[in-house]
């Protein structure tokens, strides 16, 4: 990233930063407190803010990966028993309940840069009572604190992307939150096979204390300050998204035009969302989201290891700590296709790919019930198993793990969508909760039966995509938001 302090170019316009603000010279003068910094290339400035709010979904996949590595250290030394360690493991997915519901409204009224600073917080003081935890109830305390901010960073981060980012970046720089989740849970599952629990905690703080720090360097979303009326903020924002020698007039009028039009009607009746302009989206962001859940991908990477043992890999960790990093290639992958083959055609493929994986692992389960233990044919269906473990991992990050939060960000509606990516925020978090809840019972009761439910799962969401959901490569949030009318 390029920076030029403003003694050095008296003549270009450009942004400075004044207690968390920015502003533009040329257009309209500002004091200015201390040194300036200037962003000169405008995909530097988006990457930039994308790259600090990205911190929130690494500090979301290291909480989700915290309790993997930490099992057998904490339950000795806390003196708990298996039940309260799985109540503390899931402890997180009821604070990002709670953190759903309010995040919506939170971002709505304070704007997303204020809603992510309050997740943070909560997230810093639950990892402070984990690391000095001398009971249980500290660590559920820590555990529900860091879950509410998680539910908070879950909804505002892909929204606050989508609406920074240039059109032709919009589904890349969209995937790079996904892609900030597994970078999160594979560095617990590494850092997890060196460090003390404690410390594991104490290291848990950094993404998020880095995260303050870094919200009063970028600006708030245009989009958001245009629906607020601040103007000048919001022009101001935009221009330096967009660099100083772009002509945002366009972009801003289109703005202005969706922003007015949504505006008319500050609230909404239940009996309008029968419009197609307001179910369509709902479906689609609330369907997409809570099967991206129902595809058990919880439950596959909770009974990996079992798999991997089966199989004759001996350290089921490391095994977890490679699924981990494949994950992170995958959704890498995804966003440099985002933008390339599209959000639709990357579903269809994800999905498609997960039905065939889960059915292997289903397959392999149900045949070996009739083949001896010690058979050469045995073993060869743990290796199918582990094949089709990994190929769903895969396939789920290549389209179903990025895409579902890119794709509702994009197509609510600006005037419900506080209340709506709340709605579907909370009804992921209730998938989540309940696969994990169910999964480790369904698979006491059948492995191949469970992973048999998966698959018609999977195959239901290659329908689903098919016929509802929308193509949105290429057009601008205000463009979709016409063709849904």
């Amino acid at each position: 990233m390029s920076f030029r302090d403003e003694s050095d170019d008296q003549n270009l316009r450009k942004p400075f930063l004044h207690t968390g603000s920015w502003y533009r010279m040329g257009s309209r003068q500002s004091s200015m407190m201390g040194s300036s910094q200037v962003i000169r290339d405008s995909s530097i400035s988006v990457l930039a803010c994308v790259l600090i709010v990205a911190l929130g979904p690494i500090q979301f996949g290291f909480t989700c990966g915290y309790s993997s590595p930490t099992q057998t250290a904490i339950t000795r030394d806390l003196e708990l028993t298996l039940s309260e360690f799985s109540l503390f493991a899931s402890l997180s997915n009821v604070g990002a309940m709670v953190g759903a519901i309010t995040s919506g409204q939170i971002s709505e009224y304070i704007g997303r840069k204020g809603s992510l600073m309050i997740a943070a917080i909560p997230n810093i003081i639950g990892w402070l009572a984990i690391s000095f935890a001398r009971e249980s109830s500290f660590l559920y305390m820590g555990r529900l604190l860091e879950g509410f901010g998680v539910g908070i960073i879950s909804y505002t981060v892909p929204v606050y992307i989508a609406e920074i980012a240039p059109q032709n970046l919009r589904g890349a720089l969209g995937s790079v939150n996904q892609l900030s989740v597994t970078i999160g849970i594979m560095l617990a599952y590494l850092l997890g096979l060196f460090v003390p629990w404690r410390i594991l905690a104490v290291l848990g703080i950094l993404p998020c204390t880095i995260l303050i720090t870094g919200l009063f360097f970028i600006p708030e979303s245009p989009r958001w300050l245009a629906k607020m009326g601040m103007t000048e903020d919001f022009e101001a924002s935009l221009q330096v998204l967009r660099g100083f020698d772009t002509d945002i007039s366009i972009e801003v009028n289109e703005i202005k035009r969706s922003v007015a039009s949504s505006s008319r009607r500050t609230t909404i009746r239940f009996s309008e969302l029968k419009q197609r302009r307001y179910y369509f989206p709902l479906t689609v962001g609330i369907g997409l989201l809570i099967l991206q859940q129902l595809s058990g991908i919880n439950g596959v990477v909770f009974y990996s290891s079992t798999i991997f043992e089966s199989a004759g890999i001996t350290s089921s960790d490391v095994a977890t700590l490679g699924l981990g990093a494949l994950q992170v290639i995958a959704t890498g992958v995804t966003t440099w296709l985002a933008d390339k083959a599209g959000r639709r055609a990357l579903l269809i493929i994800s999905s498609v790919g997960m039905t065939v994986s889960i059915l292997i692992v289903a397959v392999s389960f149900f045949v070996k019930g009739f083949v001896s233990d010690d058979s050469s044919c045995y073993s060869i269906l743990d290796i199918f198993s582990v094949i089709g473990v990994v190929a769903m991992v895969v396939t789920f990050s290549l389209g179903m793990g990025p895409i579902p939060w890119v794709i509702m960000s994009e197509i609510l509606p600006i005037n419900i969508k506080g209340l709506a990516g709340s709605v579907a925020t909370l009804a992921n978090w209730l998938t989540v909760w309940l696969i994990t809840m169910t999964a480790n019972l369904l698979l006491n009761w059948s492995g191949g039966g469970t992973f048999a439910i998966y698959t018609l799962v999977s195959a239901f969401t290659v329908a689903f995509v098919s016929i509802w959901v929308p193509e949105t490569k290429g057009k601008t949030l205000e463009e979709i938001q016409r063709s849904l009318r």
